[in-house]
């Protein structure tokens, strides 16, 4: 029906006679010429229609925005006075001789271009007409280019694309599953996958030794702005490789995407502990475009009777840090309140500050209501260590360390964001030496990954001290967004029955959960490991957006909800009673 698309057209056409299909973006009236830019995926052009042709002329007249339009003429080049140099297509334009409305189209509902003022609720709602907005097409044909180039990077580098079950069974994964009930097997239910790890590391044992695939997996999560119920995974796993050569493949096949699609050379990958990177920017994933860092003050404090901070300072699990912003006296205390409330949500009782307005009168220089709690010498102590000077404010925190670093990690990213602080560019690097488990408040241990995970310790190391046991896990990290992770496997049974058994998985419920891994084990299971991207977010980077809504075709709400197929609805009797359930009704009176 079409001989070239709208945006493809360039002054190398002037002469040619072709035909175009697409929707109307706008018409215009001049003087008995009509003008309509008619709109496609890659782009706009002009067509022009004049009373010469008068039957397609008086069709033109009845056009009217987002009709969709065939259209046969010739491209010809612009007047010099008509030239839009803000358009691709602003040299040409296309005189119309033949038109044919292949549809009409009612009033969309808001505007289709980046001025739209509609709401993001009214947008999903309508959502396949936000996708035909000029900014939302670009970014999904940008996914489309960036999931091209990782799969041609990876089949060069000799990996197989090999799809896993959707159907299987519920494993624990650190969030909770979406079950499918069965019909057949009445009572019993499939889930569907967090990730393809288990399914990933059979491939291993079954001589696969590099895999890959574009992964749809789900997680029931609770309600956070930068997750979905359903998501995308670039997920990698290869045999007879360490961490370090999993890491190089990794780190290249991003280059390369990032070369392929924008054109962009990304800097060195530096290698940071997860140890250091929680000292210095209070956060596993730390954007390196922030000049701003932790610093630890405890043993000063530790000198204080401010029990505020004296006791964190004291105590082996807690922490006291100080963050330094140069020249950020000029804050006004309601900022100050502002901020004090932003690090609530993320558990600190209070934010502390000392403002630093003239050094060299001594602490009668500096202004903040905890001065008169901590000695001078102290003070004045802490003011050269930090290498304060006139201008600057200083924040602390105080308290049980992960809340420190969580709370005061988060307030120097909204201080770099709302201070116009971020270099520009990408600041990539690997954060490594993960701890293998997280103490749990009510006592006994988590995986910090996942229970596959490889210490880096003996078994014996392992047994005797899990608390500082290390993992052999990595992440690739980029402007403070964690891009993918990743970890060598446990492929010996007695190390992975040893990780169960500090987790609080007896052998029994090891061999219930996940009893074909464990079996799988025995039969000669390769060295093997590696790493899962979200697609979701490496999109969302690189094509600027804020929100990973704005790369997913059809996202859901924070809700989890489809607004625009109100998915999840509710179902009818008949379809529960094939599938052997009966909804459970609470009793509003009681």
């Amino acid at each position: 029906m079409r001989s070239h698309y709208c945006g493809s057209l360039t002054p190398d056409h002037i002469g040619l006679q072709v035909t175009l299909c697409g929707w109307v973006d706008r018409r215009r009236d001049h003087g008995g010429v009509i003008f309509l830019d008619l709109r496609d995926r890659e782009g706009i052009v002009q067509v022009v229609f004049d009373p010469d042709t008068e039957q397609y002329f008086e069709r033109a007249d009845r056009v009217r925005g987002e009709y969709v339009l065939q259209v046969t003429g010739r491209v010809r080049a612009r007047t010099e006075d008509a030239v839009n140099p803000n358009m691709p297509t602003g040299g040409i334009e296309v005189l119309g001789k033949q038109l044919e409305i292949l549809n009409s189209a009612a009033t969309p509902p808001f505007q289709l271009d980046e001025y739209t003022a509609a709401g993001e609720d009214v947008r999903l709602h309508y959502r396949y007409m936000d996708l035909r907005r000029p900014e939302i097409q670009q970014r999904i044909m940008q996914r489309s280019r960036i999931t091209g180039a990782v799969r041609q990077f990876l089949e060069r580098e000799g990996f197989l694309d090999i799809e896993t079950p959707i159907l299987t069974r519920a494993t624990p994964e650190g969030a909770r599953d979406y079950l499918v009930p069965s019909r057949i097997h009445a009572g019993k239910f499939y889930a569907l996958p967090q990730s393809p790890q288990l399914f990933k590391q059979l491939f291993m044992i079954s001589g696969f030794d590099r895999y890959y695939q574009i992964a749809r997996c789900f997680r029931d999560e609770d309600l956070r702005a930068d997750r979905q119920p359903e998501f995308t995974q670039i997920d990698v796993e290869t045999s007879f490789l360490d961490e370090g050569q999993i890491m190089d493949i990794a780190e290249r096949m991003v280059r390369s995407v990032f070369e392929d699609v924008l054109g962009v050379e990304l800097p060195d990958f530096p290698r940071m502990t997860h140890a250091e990177a929680m000292q210095r920017f209070g956060s596993d994933k730390p954007d390196l475009r922030i000049p701003l860092e932790l610093i630890s003050i405890g043993e000063l404090m530790e000198q204080v009777d401010f029990k505020v901070f004296r006791g964190p300072a004291s105590d082996p699990a807690g922490r006291v840090a100080a963050l330094k912003v140069s020249g950020g006296a000029s804050i006004s205390r309601k900022e100050i309140d502002d901020y004090t409330r932003y690090v609530s949500i993320f558990g600190a009782r209070g934010l502390a500050w000392i403002k630093v307005n003239d050094l060299a009168a001594g602490t009668p220089g500096l202004q903040s209501p905890i001065l008169k709690f901590i000695p001078d010498e102290i003070v004045l102590e802490l003011m050269r260590r930090l290498q304060a000077a006139d201008g600057d404010i200083i924040f602390f925190g105080a308290g049980k360390a992960s809340v420190v670093n969580e709370s005061l990690g988060a307030l120097r990213v909204k201080l770099g964001e709302d201070l116009g602080l971020l270099a520009t560019g990408w600041k990539p690097l690997w954060v490594v030496d993960f701890p293998m488990f997280e103490a749990l408040d009510g006592g006994g241990w988590t995986s910090q990954h996942h229970p596959f995970t490889a210490p880096s310790c003996s078994v014996e190391e392992l047994r005797a001290s899990p608390a500082t046991a290390l993992s052999r896990a990595y992440d690739m990290v980029l402007n403070g967004a964690e891009l993918g992770g990743g970890s060598i496997r446990n492929h010996q049974r007695e190390v992975q029955f040893t990780v169960f058994e500090i987790l609080g998985i007896g052998a029994e419920e090891a061999q219930q959960k996940f009893g074909f891994l464990l079996d799988a084990l025995k039969y000669g299971a390769p060295p093997h490991g590696g790493i899962a991207f979200g697609l979701d977010r490496l999109v969302m980077l690189m094509t600027g957006a804020t929100s990973i809504r704005e790369v997913i075709a059809f996202p859901k709400t924070q809700s989890a909800a489809c607004a625009m197929t109100e998915a999840p609805d509710a179902v009818n009797l008949q379809q529960l009673q094939e599938l052997n359930l009966r909804l459970r009704h609470e009793n509003p009176a009681g």
